[in-house]
C-alpha cells in the first residue's frame, strides 16, 4: 500500500497510536534517524508535573497521570502475537517471538515485547538505506530487545550498545549493585548508515603536557615529529645550518620553509639536534568517544530545562545523537515523543522532525514547549495531526475517548486538566491568574461536557463547587449547543470582579467546543501558563533555511 507522503514543507507532530499513524502517513525510507524511547515495562505509572506557583493558593495536585508503564497479557495481547506469527510480521521476526514465547510464557514481559515487535518493524520500513535507530531502553528488556532488532535489520547492522552512565549510584542496593545507567541500542539500517566522528575533551593530564607559550594568540603547544602526512625518507639538504638526521628530513624543503615561515618550528641550540614542530593543543583532535557516556548527567530537580515530564531526557544527550547519526536537512523521528526532547533538538540543530505520541497532554506539551523556546512564530513551521480541527473531529475523539477530549477541551482554554478522570466533582480542570502583587492567584474552574443532553442543573453543579471551592469563576464547555435552559442559568449567575483593576467579568460563562475551534475564548483574565515553561533559545534557527 503507498503511504501518503509528508509534507516536505513542514515538520509533522502527530497525536495518535504510532503504529497507525506510521502505516498510514509516513513513506518507505523517508526518514534518516530514529530515536525512540519507549515505556521500559517498568511496572510504574508516570505524572506530568505541572508548575508550581510560589503562591499561597494552589491546590494539593500539581500533577497528572501520563502514561502507565505497566504491560499485561491479556486476551487481546494473546491475538496480537498470534496474528504476528501467523503472517503479520516478516518470518525472522516472528520465529523470534515465538522462540521469546517459549522462555518467557504469557506474562508482562512477553506483551512488552508482542506490542514493540510491529512497530519496529514499521521503523526499519521508514528508515532510508543510509538510517540509523537508537533504541533507549534499561537492562530491564535491553537483551529481549536486542534479539528482536537483530532479526529486524540483521545482526551484521548492530553498530553499538551505548550505556549511558545516568546518574550516581543510590544507597537502595542492599542485594546488588546500584543501577544506574541505560543503554542505546544503535543499528544502521545498512552499511553505508550515515555517522561522524564523535570526539569529547582531552582530560588535564594531556593538557598538562602542553606547557609552553609564545603569546602570539595560538596558545599552548609542545613539541612534536617534524612529519609530513605521507612523510618520504632521506631528504639530506642542510636547512639553517641543521644538518638532516641520519635517516634525512621527512618533510621536503618547501614544507620546512612554510612551517618556518608560520612559525611552527623548534629550533635546538645545539645544530646537530632535530628540528621539531610546534603542536598546539587548540589544533589536537579530541578524544574519541567510546560507547560509555558518562560525561552527559541526566536532569536533575532544579535543572533549567526541566519540564516535569517523567522520564525527560537531557537536550544534550539528542543532540550528540542527531549529530552522530544525520546531517541538517534530514529528518528525525521519535515515535514516543513524550515532552519533545528529540523535537526540540532536531529543531536546534536544523533537522526536519516528526514527533508521535499517544497522549494529548505530551503533543500539547510539545507545542507550547516549541513555541515558549523559539517564540510563537514557530507554529507556522509544523503541523500538528490527529487532535480535533472541526466538530466532527471533536465527537469521534470524545468517542474514541472521553477523558482525552476532556484534556483537549481544557487545554483551549489554557487550564490544566485534572490528574485523574474520577472524582473530579465535575471539575475538569484549572485556570489560574495573579489577584496581585503579593503572589495570591485565582481560580477558573472548567467543567466540560460531551453528553448530547446538558441541563441547567450543570451551570448549578458548577456554580456550587464553584462556592464551596471558594474559586472566582467558572466555565462551562459543552460539545452540542448550548439549551435555552443553560444559557439562562449562566446569565443569571452573577458578575467576577478582579481586585486589582476592577475589570469586571462573567462569574460563570458557557462555550461550545465549535465556538472554542471558531477562535472563540471565554472571558477572563489571563492566565498563568499550565505547564512548566521552556526556556528561552538562545539563538533561534531560521526556518526558512530548514524548508526549501
Amino acid at each position: 500500500m503507498a503511504k501518503a507522503k509528508l509534507d516536505p514543507t513542514k515538520d509533522k507532530l502527530f497525536y495518535g497510536d504510532n503504529l497507525e499513524v506510521m502505516r498510514q502517513h509516513i513513506a518507505d525510507e523517508s526518514v534518516d534517524l530514529v530515536y525512540l524511547d519507549p515505556p521500559f515495562n517498568s511496572n510504574r505509572g508516570y505524572n506530568v508535573i505541572f508548575n508550581r506557583h510560589d503562591t499561597r493558593q494552589m491546590d494539593d495536585t500539581a500533577q497528572i497521570q501520563a502514561f502507565d508503564d505497566t504491560w499485561h497479557w491479556t486476551p487481546v495481547t494473546d491475538q496480537q502475537y498470534l496474528d504476528a506469527i501467523n503472517g503479520g510480521l516478516p518470518a525472522k521476526v516472528s520465529d523470534a517471538l515465538v522462540a521469546m514465547h517459549t522462555l518467557l510464557g504469557e506474562n508482562d514481559a512477553m506483551a512488552y515485547l508482542v506490542n514493540m515487535a510491529p512497530r519496529l518493524v514499521e521503523l526499519h520500513r521508514v528508515l532510508k538505506d543510509t538510517g540509523s535507530l537508537y533504541l533507549h531502553c534499561d537492562p530491564t528488556m535491553s537483551h529481549y530487545l536486542k534479539v528482536i532488532l537483530d532479526a529486524i535489520f540483521g545482526a551484521e547492522n548492530f553498530e553499538n550498545e551505548v550505556i549511558w552512565n545516568r546518574s550516581a549510584v543510590k544507597g537502595d542496593a542492599k542485594n546488588r549493585f546500584g543501577r544506574n545507567h541505560d543503554v542505546l541500542l544503535f543499528y544502521s539500517k545498512s552499511a553505508s548508515g550515515t555517522f561522524h566522528r564523535t570526539t569529547t575533551p582531552h582530560g588535564d593530564s594531556y593538557r598538562e603536557r602542553f606547557r609552553r607559550d609564545d603569546g602570539d594568540g595560538r596558545g599552548p603547544y609542545r613539541d612534536g615529529p617534524l612529519d609530513s602526512p605521507n612523510p618520504r625518507p632521506n631528504l639530506t639538504y642542510e636547512y639553517k645550518g641543521y644538518e638532516p638526521p641520519k635517516n634525512g628530513w621527512r618533510v621536503s624543503r618547501t614544507e620546512m620553509e612554510r612551517l618556518d615561515a608560520d612559525g611552527r618550528l623548534i629550533f635546538p641550540a645545539s645544530k646537530k639536534a632535530r628540528i621539531a614542530r610546534k603542536l598546539y593543543l587548540s589544533e589536537q583532535p579530541g578524544v574519541p568517544l567510546g560507547d560509555t557516556w558518562t560525561d552527559i548527567p541526566p536532569l536533575n530537580s532544579q535543572a533549567a530545562e526541566r519540564l516535569g515530564y517523567p522520564t525527560q531526557k537531557p537536550l544534550a544527550l539528542l543532540e550528540r545523537i542527531i549529530e552522530a547519526s544525520s546531517n541538517p536537512g534530514d529528518v528525525v523521528l521519535d515515535p514516543f515523543c513524550g515532552c519533545g526532547t528529540t523535537v526540540d533538538a532536531a529543531q536546534k540543530l536544523g533537522r526536519k522532525w516528526i514527533g508521535i505520541d499517544v497522549t494529548y497532554i505530551a503533543v500539547d506539551l510539545i507545542d507550547k514547549r516549541l513555541r515558549h523556546t523559539y517564540g510563537d512564530s514557530i507554529r507556522a513551521t509544523y503541523d500538528i495531526h490527529g487532535i480535533p480541527r472541526d466538530l466532527g473531529a471533536a465527537q469521534a475523539l470524545f468517542d474514541h475517548s472521553p477523558f482525552d477530549f476532556e484534556r483537549w477541551a481544557v487545554s483551549m482554554v489554557n487550564a490544566q486538566p485534572n490528574q485523574k478522570q474520577v472524582g473530579d466533582k465535575g471539575i475538569d480542570g484549572v485556570a489560574r491568574f495573579p489577584l496581585d502583587a503579593k503572589g495570591n492567584v485565582g481560580k477558573v474552574l472548567v467543567s466540560v461536557k460531551g453528553g448530547k443532553s446538558v441541563g441547567p442543573t450543570a451551570v448549578r453543579d458548577l456554580i456550587g463547587t464553584l462556592n464551596s471551592q471558594k474559586a472566582e469563576m467558572g466555565v462551562l464547555i459543552v460539545l452540542n449547543p448550548a439549551s435555552k435552559g443553560v444559557i439562562d442559568a449562566v446569565n443569571h449567575g452573577g458578575n467576577y470582579t478582579h481586585p486589582a483593576n476592577s475589570q469586571t467579568f462573567p462569574k460563570v460563562q458557557v462555550i461550545t467546543v465549535e465556538e472554542l475551534l471558531a477562535g472563540k475564548r471565554p472571558q477572563m483574565p489571563t492566565t498563568i501558563l499550565p505547564y512548566i515553561a521552556a526556556t528561552k533559545a538562545k539563538a533561534q534557527v531560521s526556518t526558512d533555511t530548514l524548508f526549501d
